[in-house]
């Protein structure tokens, strides 16, 4: 019996059917009535240039999407922002894993807008994962202050798989944001420690962010991101930590005293500051304003991004090439084929490689 207790020997009990389950969608709900206009370029424009945060953040999904009709419709919004570009402060920030980038840019950016006013516009990029291809995308959550103050945007997005401490659309984001009134922009990498290249070519200033006390001093020593650094600044100095930074601080100017002189003329300084406790911020931005202000008086300032337009020209090139290589149905056939060739050890890696660029070359 399926309920025993409404038997007769049971005749004093009974049981409830209970209350109905409640349906999750209203059944008043009018399919469509609130669905998302989708917007033109000529829309993702004109809310850009309004200082729409919302229509900017759609814009800079759009940039990142890899569907080609979105990428249409994203290099028409681009093209027609870019009359209202090139008007802002990019400054670089990169570093160890935890050396406090996040933390260090809240407290970068209340002083700047405190202090010189205007909006601030932050891309985070976050590594992504190998596996499951996944980013947290969490920056914004260690950044509490400039999360909530009116004139801060902050973006993150993930490297999917990009090199050089940035994600490929980051420049064409740095354009949105600059069309969108932000007249300082911050790119926090993704802290790979010596392939920050592609971020150091969209900045003005490249900041590095360094450890005391973390057998970091040698490595800092070595070529490669400190040749690229405007500026070095030693984190964490508070508590029983300030000799350790100023020890810290010394390597690393012994270390720059022996490299070549830069092009832009400026000899780059370290600094010491706690992000934490937000000491020596003003003698940071001092430092970049300094150096803003140096290499526009000697020219370096407008010949870098000159040269930086150059470069990106020659990556969008590449990127183009590799993307129709992929697209293309018959090599997409054809890759098939050849991969399990390689992985039979029928052919080499470098012969089936030869074989498809020669194949494509033939389309083309």
């Amino acid at each position: 019996m399926e309920h025993p207790e409404n038997s007769e020997e049971f005749a004093g009990l009974t049981v409830n059917k209970g209350v109905a389950p409640v349906q999750s969608i209203n059944p008043h709900l009018k399919r469509g009535r609130y669905a998302r206009r989708r917007l033109t370029a000529g829309d993702y424009v004109e809310g850009i240039l309004r200082g729409d945060t919302s229509v900017l953040g759609q814009a800079v999904t759009l940039v990142e999407s890899q569907n080609p009709d979105h990428q249409r419709v994203a290099q028409e919004v681009i093209e027609k922002c870019l009359p209202f570009t090139g008007k802002s402060i990019r400054v670089g920030i990169s570093g160890v894993p935890g050396a406090g980038k996040s933390t260090s840019i809240d407290e970068f950016g209340l002083h700047v807008l405190s202090e010189h006013g205007g909006k601030l516009a932050v891309l985070a990029i976050d590594p992504s994962s190998e596996r499951s291809k996944g980013s947290i995308l969490g920056d914004k959550t260690r950044m509490e202050k400039l999360a909530v103050h009116p004139d801060s945007f902050i973006r993150p997005s993930p490297s999917a798989g990009s090199l050089g401490g940035v994600a490929r659309k980051t420049r064409e984001t740095i354009f949105l944001c600059e069309a969108a009134g932000y007249d300082k922009i911050f790119v926090e990498t993704v802290g790979v420690g010596q392939s920050e290249t592609a971020c150091h070519s969209m900045v003005d200033f490249f900041l590095l962010i360094q450890l005391a006390g973390t057998g970091d001093e040698l490595q800092g020593i070595k070529r490669g991101i400190m040749e690229m650094a405007d500026g070095i600044v030693v984190n964490k100095c508070d508590g029983n930590n300030v000799e350790k930074c100023q020890l810290a601080a010394s390597h690393f100017r012994n270390a720059l005293s022996i490299f070549p002189p830069p092009e832009s003329g400026w000899q780059p300084k370290v600094l010491t500051y706690s992000g934490f406790y937000a000491l020596g911020i003003k003698e940071i931005w001092d430092m970049i304003y300094q150096y803003i202000a140096f290499t526009k008086s000697n020219g370096y300032f407008e010949q870098r991004r000159k040269e930086q337009s150059k470069y990106w020209m020659y990556e969008t090139i590449s990127e183009q090439l590799r993307g129709g290589f992929f697209r293309n149905p018959t090599i997409r056939d054809m890759l098939r084929r050849e991969e399990q060739s390689v992985l039979e050890g029928r052919k080499t890696s470098f012969v089936a490689a030869k074989q498809l660029l020669d194949a494509y070359y033939k389309l083309i």
